[in-house]
């Protein structure tokens, strides 16, 4: 039997490989392929890994067993050398490496396997940070999990300004950064500045941060352009060894105010999640331990947590949201050829206001084509302009345009009282009053002074396209394009499909949606389509059992177990009491028998009321009063049931109806649309695993997450 260390890990390969067995057959493995560097001014020789798994950047370098312990061999090799002065760490083109192989992570089985994983990543990464000569990590690309905490490791670390996402994204999947970035970040950068990588962007639909903004935090000591950043960062590292720069870094080791960034934190994560995913929680027990802890505790501790959560029903949940978010979402089910999308160099959008505005922003940004707004007046085309240059102006002073740049941009967007400026547009959305008489009058006129070609988009939340081309010459050019707001932010394109619509249509709006870096899904076109229609089925419940009798506050709270992004009358709040009550007026009417018109609601819409809340979040008694009167209350766990119980058959329902091609698309929909969390995996397995599904209405094999 192979000894281990004083660590508790094996100390040869052999050691390693016995521990782990042959493991996921199918890794991609990443190499680290080593060349000796001579350093500029005679500094000396580097020995350069290369991390690349051999295929292009569509699939970044990951690490299974095989990998790491490649890389362990590299760095075996490295350490036998008494020639080199240091050794560096890069990746293939744009990418650095994005972490664990999470193939390999679903196969562990059993706690000591995953204790295992956890001690093998951080024998390899630590040797980095342990080596007689001096490391540097060159991050060149996307770092994100093992890639960043390989970084972490490291001596030095310099960063290019075009790595377009760093992030510690474990806490989304229902795991921590196992591999020493828990113990490693938070003395680097702070507790606050590592809190927010580590839990709070995780827990803000996987929020990245790009090259510039981790060298502010201070997570890279240099940045250099992309055109010469390897070169560049081979001379900084030669001046380092020689002296010439000194790499000087706030010690925040004794940080004053550290538990109290952790344990406000722990409120925080706690109001939001209410304990239904454990990852933060032990997340920040370990930043908790990691000012005090020595490395050799501080990474035992990480061992631990890591080899727990791997065993959680949260991280199946986590592997299928993540696994639909990073695939399925760029391969949309059933759109059409690519090579029929049509060109687009100029966009049209019918109205000019806040929801307009953001996507004339969005168009001008992505496309780079002009985008001319048409509204109804002067004024009210003037602000809406006027917002989409003031926005560009902020992202000039936030340094994220350069001037040129932000005049360009600037330029792009233009205002106009008549929709004549839109005969040359390939491509018009409207995004007006959510009306269909205003609708249709709306495309009438555009109709009659844009291309045969032109594409005709409507940007409606729960109207009938089918009813919309009604009345049009060619309605096989109409097609939904759904943004969700704030448009910049939601990543969600529910692309909807009428009777009438062409495959040429929809592989524009296809084409488009991916130029504005949005995920798509084809939507049937059906009432409210799939997130609003199942937000409203949700809504509809909870604010019944109110009418019904049941406290306001009871009802609110029911669903707080499942760690959802915001409660029923919150969101009611954000999307505003009037388009919630005209989303259930449409609904109500396609469906009356399973969705219901609430008068109270009407009456809060009546009074004004912005929701049930006041400015400070505080209940507004007058708007609660409104919904008093009931005779028959539930309580929490009746209203958490008949929730439940009514999304899962509407999901049934939606899939009879062919609303989406697969429960997939649903559950894509929800996570990314309306913020379903990842530590519940999507709805549809979340509901089979429940037993809701199972027993009452999604059919056999529908769910994706063993139960």
């Amino acid at each position: 039997m192979s000894s281990t260390t004083n660590t508790g890990a094996p100390d040869t390969i052999e050691g390693w490989r016995a521990l782990l067995g042959e493991r996921n057959p199918d890794e991609v493995v990443t190499k680290a392929l080593v060349r000796d560097v001579q350093l500029p001014g005679g500094a000396g020789t580097m020995a350069l890994i290369t991390l690349d798994n051999g295929f292009d950047h569509t699939r970044p370098n990951t690490f299974g067993t095989r990998g790491l312990l490649a890389l362990n061999g590299a760095l075996s090799e490295i350490a036998e050398r008494t020639d080199l002065v240091a050794v560096g760490v890069t990746g293939k083109p744009f990418i650095f490496a994005v972490g664990a192989d999470l193939n390999g992570a679903a196969e562990v089985t059993t706690r000591e396997e995953a204790l295992a994983v956890g001690r093998l990543g951080h024998h390899v990464f630590r040797r980095l940070g342990e080596l007689a000569i001096p490391s540097f990590a060159f991050v060149n690309g996307a770092a994100m999990g093992g890639g960043l905490e390989i970084a972490l490791h490291c001596t030095y670390r310099t960063i290019s300004s075009g790595v377009p996402a760093v992030a510690l994204p474990e806490c989304s999947l229902g795991l921590v950064p196992g591999w020493g970035g828990t113990q490693l970040l938070p003395r680097l950068v702070g507790p606050a500045n590592a809190i927010k990588l580590i839990i709070e962007n995780p827990l803000a639909q996987n929020r990245m941060i790009k090259g510039a903004q981790a060298y502010e935090m201070g997570i890279a000591d240099a940045m250099f352009e992309p055109a010469d950043f390897l070169e560049e960062s081979l001379r900084w590292a030669a001046r380092v060894l020689q002296g010439e720069v000194t790499v000087e870094r706030p010690s925040h080791e004794a940080s004053e105010g550290w538990d109290k960034t952790v344990a406000d934190t722990r409120f925080l994560v706690d109001l939001k999640l209410h304990g239904a995913s454990p990852a933060p929680y032990r997340a920040l027990d370990l930043i908790a331990l990691a000012p005090t802890a020595s490395r050799d505790e501080g990474f035992a501790a990480e061992d631990d947590a890591l080899a727990d959560l791997l065993m959680s029903e949260e991280l199946r949940a986590g592997l299928y949201a993540f696994d639909l978010v990073q695939r399925r979402a760029k391969r949309p089910a059933g759109a059409p050829d690519r090579a029929l999308a049509r060109k687009v160099t100029k966009v049209g959008v019918v109205g000019a206001g806040l929801m307009a505005s953001q996507m004339a922003l969005l168009f001008a940004r992505r496309l780079e084509v002009p985008v001319v707004l048409t509204d109804l007046d002067q004024a009210r085309l003037d602000k809406g302009v006027g917002y989409v240059h003031a926005e560009i102006d902020k992202l000039r002073a936030k340094g994220r345009l350069t001037q040129d740049a932000a005049n360009r941009l600037t330029s792009l967007v233009t205002g106009s009282l008549t929709k004549d400026a839109f005969a040359d547009a390939d491509f018009v959305i409207e995004a007006v009053f959510e009306d269909m008489a205003v609708k249709k009058q709306v495309f009438a006129e555009v109709e009659a002074v844009v291309s045969a070609e032109c594409v005709l988009a409507t940007n409606t939340s729960s109207l009938s396209l089918t009813e919309m081309g009604e009345g049009l010459a060619h309605p096989e050019r109409l097609v939904g394009f759904h943004f969700f707001n704030p448009v910049a932010v939601m990543p969600l394109l529910e692309i909807i499909r009428g009777a009438a619509t062409d495959d040429a249509t929809l592989a524009t709006a296809f084409a488009v949606s991916k130029s504005l870096k949005k995920s798509s899904v084809l939507v049937k076109d059906a009432p409210a389509f799939v997130v609003n229609r199942l937000l409203t089925c949700f809504m509809n419940e909870v604010i019944t059992a109110v009418d019904e009798g049941t406290p306001l506050e009871t009802a609110e709270h029911a669903l707080d177990e499942l760690g959802l992004p915001m409660t029923p009358f919150a969101l009611l709040q954000l999307v505003g009491p009037a388009v919630g009550l005209h989303v259930a007026e449409t609904l109500h009417k396609a469906f009356p028998e399973r969705f219901g018109l609430s008068a109270n609601l009407a009456k809060l819409v009546a009074a004004g009321k912005p929701g049930v809340y006041r400015p400070d979040f505080t209940l507004d008694p007058e708007a609660v009063a409104l919904f008093a009167g009931g005779d028959a209350p539930s309580t929490a766990e009746q209203v958490r049931e008949r929730v439940l119980t009514a999304l899962a058959r509407e999901i049934r329902i939606m899939l009879d109806e062919g609303v989406v091609a697969a429960p997939q698309d649903i559950d894509l929909c929800m996570i990314i649309g309306a913020g379903w969390p990842f530590h519940l995996g999507g709805i549809t397995p979340y509901l089979d695993r429940t037993g809701i599904a199972r027993t009452r209405f999604l059919p056999e094999g529908v769910a994706s997450v063993p139960a």
